[in-house]
């Protein structure tokens, strides 16, 4: 919470307390049973009123009852006082002793009441969208099964060490990150990256926290502690990047700490001058009403409210936003720049095309090709390799520095390279077709004869139009970055719907054209947080994709797309634009509120009683409102699209 407002803790939350149960339940906020105490304490007092009992009853409900409302904010606003910070407290906590020096206990009492209420309510808010973000650390299941010394032990997820060898069931949620090191599964993701289909895993597969494991049972190598897993990291990033504050939540900081001793200079300025001119006591009556009138507390916490509120819901939905500056500039975004490689596509090369030279079978070419790449860890020898079922290995094997490979197939010499390093001859039209269509072109020859031509692209991810048609709906336009030669860039960029493109780029280049990008538009920058690390720091706002795998980018972007399902783009975009929405609403009301209750108040038109009841109730207004964001809104899905939208995830709603 901001100094300015005397609302909520007086502390922040540290890492200590961040470990304790937060409240769920409503009369679990001790400021809400303290309310509670007071307001009953009220009534009682009330009812000795109207049925005419006696007056010292009366007014020893309404003390116990200003006690009870006041133990909420009083400590507090001493506290901040001892070390020089004046808050909306102070303001209560003067009104309320003035009002005790004029014999309104009555009124005072319901001052604080009312105060300790919205106390409570806050403190519920936050804890609320805490607990979201800490619901991700209850996806880790109690117990995990490790193979030690040849035998199965049950222990804790905290126990577990690198190096470890897990056992996971069909149907067991994974205890930490690891590798699988034997077994096949489908392993259900959606709670942690938001990706709607499970995804095929075997050995050399990473695995996350909180994974579920499909019908096969696996061996998962430990790669690290319960207590540096990827959810662990999650949680410890976004809660130590709230304190970032967007331009939003600094514009009500600013008003608020010059507007609190502002207000007192005000009120005692009227108290005087009232005193000298009229009625002593009525006149400093309505300085202590104009006192509490132009309390801003609803303006210091309808940011902070509306922000944690935002960043746990975009939590759920596949997207770690790092604190509230980083979700307002998601919200004035009108500009994303997009890497290719990663971002646009799934980087995984496919083969898509083979031409063969006269009398020659495709099989043949593909098992020449295969041959020589059975050694290589290229991406074109992987997707190659994966267009095969079965490879026998050339012998002689050499790698051609930036031209390809030789070797031996069969007692045959053969070679595999590119174009101009192995002439394509009958092939040279097929060869410059495919590098129109964007795939990088590879020659096959045997014996001196080019016997094929394999055509390897890595194709754009399936629901890659459609977030580009969403981006373009929501007025953003969207630009192509990339370090692949121009031509391949042009033919997936038209593919994708995109125009403006830019190719052949080292990472500075690709820095150079945000910052020039950052001077017509609030720009985004989306990559993969490698390469494009300096590009990602230059925008507005970087954007990292898949960042449950990715140090670099969570570390380096403002925004992580934990899964690779690109769709999650568009919908942070509106999930941001609707949460700065709804905190220059939550501003707007607040300052009009001072606006209004002031001028009445200082004539007289409200007394302490009727000020306080609308602030209050204002303030509970204004703290529904920015829970609001913390309800995701549905997927809307482009007409048209061949891509289903991801579902939302259970309880991704607050």
């Amino acid at each position: 919470m901001s100094d300015a407002c005397g609302c909520g803790h007086d502390e922040p939350v540290g890492d200590g307390e961040a470990d304790e149960r937060e409240p769920e339940k409503l009369w679990e906020v001790s400021e809400l049973r303290a309310a509670a105490v007071a307001g009953v304490l009220l009534v009682a007092a009330l009812i000795v009123g109207w049925t005419g009992g006696p007056r010292p009853i009366e007014l020893g409900l309404q003390i116990a009852a200003l006690l009870a409302g006041a133990y909420t904010f009083v400590p507090s606003t001493l506290r901040r006082l001892a070390r020089g910070k004046i808050g909306v407290g102070t303001l209560m906590t003067i009104a309320a002793v003035g009002a005790v020096t004029l014999g309104e206990i009555g009124e005072a009492a319901m001052l604080a009441f009312l105060f300790s209420i919205s106390e409570g309510l806050e403190e519920y808010a936050v804890a609320r969208t805490r607990r979201g973000l800490r619901a991700l650390l209850k996806l880790v299941p109690e117990q995990a099964t490790v193979l030690r010394d040849g035998a199965e032990t049950v222990v804790s997820p905290a126990e577990l060490r690198v190096g470890d060898r897990m056992l996971v069931r069909p149907g067991e949620r994974v205890a930490t990150d690891g590798v699988i090191a034997e077994g096949r599964s489908s392993v259900d993701v959606s709670a942690i990256t938001g990706e709607s289909v499970p995804m095929e895993a075997g050995p050399g597969t990473e695995v996350f926290a909180g994974s579920i494991n499909g019908n096969g049972a696996l061996t998962v190598e430990v790669t690290t502690t319960a207590e540096d897993n990827s959810l662990a990291r999650i949680v410890r990033i976004v809660e130590a990047e709230q304190a970032r504050k967007g331009d939003a939540q600094r514009l009500a900081d600013k008003i608020a700490k010059p507007l609190v001793p502002g207000i007192m200079i005000a009120a005692t300025a009227i108290a005087i001058i009232g005193a000298i001119f009229g009625d002593p006591v009525t006149w400093i009556e309505r300085a202590l009403v104009v006192l509490v009138a132009a309390s801003p507390c609803a303006l210091a916490i309808a940011v902070p409210v509306t922000v944690v509120a935002a960043i746990g819901a975009a939590s759920k939905l596949g997207v770690l936003v790092k604190g509230g500056a980083a979700l307002e500039a998601m919200g004035r975004v009108r500009e994303v720049a997009l890497d290719k490689t990663g971002t646009l596509t799934a980087n995984k090369p496919a083969v898509v095309e083979i031409s063969t030279a006269v009398g020659v079978e495709q099989a043949e070419v593909l098992a020449v090709a295969a041959a020589l790449e059975s050694r290589s860890e290229h991406p074109l020898a992987r997707a190659i390799l994966a267009a095969v079922d079965t490879v026998v290995p050339a012998s002689g094997v050499e790698a051609v520095t930036s031209a390809g490979l030789t070797g031996s197939v069969d007692g045959r010499l053969a070679r595999l390279g590119r174009p101009g390093w192995i002439e394509a001859g009958a092939l040279a039209a097929d060869v410059e077709r495919m590098q129109q269509d964007g795939a990088t072109a590879v020659l096959i020859e045997l014996d001196g004869q080019v016997i094929g031509a394999i055509a390897v692209r890595d194709e754009l991810r399936p629901e890659a139009n459609e977030v580009i048609d969403r981006l373009h709906a929501l007025g953003i336009r969207v630009s192509m970055l990339t370090g692949d030669n121009a031509r391949t860039a042009a033919a997936l960029a038209a593919e994708a719907g995109i125009e403006d493109v830019h190719a052949d780029l080292r990472p500075e280049d690709k820095a150079r054209i945000v910052a020039e990008l950052r001077k017509d538009r609030f720009t985004a920058m989306v990559g993969d947080g490698v390469n494009d690390a300096p590009a990602l720091a230059t925008a507005d706002l970087g954007v990292a994709m898949g960042a449950m795998g990715t140090d670099v980018a969570i570390e380096t972007a403002d925004v992580a797309l934990m899964g690779e399902d690109l769709r999650h783009l568009p919908r942070a975009l509106e999930h941001a634009r609707r949460a700065r929405g709804i905190m220059l609403q939550n501003v707007g009301l607040s300052l009009g509120l001072i606006t209004i209750l002031i001028p009445l108040a200082l004539f007289g038109v409200l007394g302490l009683a009727a000020v306080v009841l609308v602030h209050e109730l204002a303030e509970i207004v204004v703290i529904a409102n920015g829970v609001r964001a913390g309800r995701a809104k549905p997927f809307a899905v482009v007409p048209g699209s061949a891509v289903k939208p991801t579902p939302a995830l259970a309880g991704a709603t607050s």
